[in-house]
């Protein structure tokens, strides 16, 4: 029986090594990803702050994320999102004339107007850590959230802001939508965009109070 017990500790601490090797890898190349791409200004301006501050922590990382953004995006006679592509792209208010120099630019298949709200993955190396992710998300105020992936020393947890329109605004060289229409969206998508962003910099502030 004393060996049983004696096997079992040893199992627990072996896994124990395995989950803290596994998250320091993993923390490590997405803490090197995050660092490359800020330096080639390929990171979201407004996603600096936050994914630096994670970064800098002990016990988490962060993966993949987007700010939020209005778009316009291409997609394909079939519908694939697979090969839809960028026709245009902001991180910030747009005006009418860019939007409609957008528009009114050559483009393939349907062109859609869209805003993305942000979506931001944080990684931790315990349940109990995943838990204090969700918790500061919740003061914060975000509704969409959840943890995609539960495995030893690796948990992730998505987030995402609900602001978002999304509406076809040319099919082929036909424009679907009046200028009256659009007037009227990119107001509400500009402003939308402000308060996608401002809910962004709660969540940062939360996790700053909470992860410390």
């Amino acid at each position: 029986m004393m060996k049983n017990i004696a096997l079992n500790l040893k199992g627990k601490r072996k896994a124990k090594i395995i989950a803290e090797n596994r998250f320091s890898m993993v923390k490590k190349m997405h803490k090197n990803s995050f660092e490359k791409a800020a330096a080639e200004k390929k990171a979201d301006g407004q996603m600096l702050s936050l994914c630096g501050f994670i970064a800098k922590t002990r016990h988490f990382f962060t993966s993949s994320s987007c700010a939020g953004r209005i778009i316009l995006l291409q997609l394909p006679k079939d519908e694939n999102k697979q090969q839809a592509s960028f026709h245009r792209k902001w991180h910030m208010a747009v005006s009418e004339q860019e939007l409609w120099e957008g528009i009114k630019a050559k483009s393939r298949g349907e062109l859609w107007f869209k805003l993305d709200p942000f979506i931001l993955h944080i990684g931790a190396n315990s349940m109990a850590n995943a838990n204090r992710i969700l918790a500061g998300m919740k003061k914060a105020g975000v509704k969409r959230g959840g943890i995609i992936v539960a495995k030893p020393g690796k948990y992730l947890i998505e987030m995402q802001g609900t602001q978002s329109i999304a509406m076809p605004v040319k099919k082929g060289k036909k424009i679907l939508a009046s200028e009256q229409l659009m007037h009227y969206i990119l107001q509400r998508a500009n402003k939308k965009l402000e308060k996608n962003y401002a809910h962004l910099k709660r969540l940062e502030s939360v996790f700053r109070e909470e992860l410390e």
